[in-house]
């Protein structure tokens, strides 16, 4: 078991996502990706989940504006969690 990694999600409409900041070669992408699911913790819930990239890239800009609005007080953080490289490792959470 890997210790926790804290990860950037965002609720879209009914959806959750998460990027990885560093894009898709960083480690925690390339373990998600091939594990497909997880365990998070947050808001003081604990949850199983799968991830499924988004390989639409109209459908992984879709989150943008969350993150900008989440994240907005992190400003340093928010130009490369909304550009192209982190975008492009965008994965959708669905519970397990």
């Amino acid at each position: 078991m890997h210790p926790p990694t804290p990860i950037w999600v965002v609720r879209d409409g009914d959806n959750l996502y998460v990027r990885a900041h560093r894009g898709r070669s960083g480690a925690w992408f390339r373990t998600a990706r091939a594990t497909h699911t997880s365990h998070i913790t947050a808001g003081g819930l604990d949850r199983d989940v799968i991830f499924t990239e988004v390989d639409d890239p109209a459908l992984a800009a879709h989150p943008d504006g969350a993150y900008r609005t989440k994240y907005a007080r992190c400003s340093t953080y928010v130009p490369p969690i909304v550009a192209d490289t982190a975008r492009a490792a965008t994965l959708r959470l669905t519970p397990a």
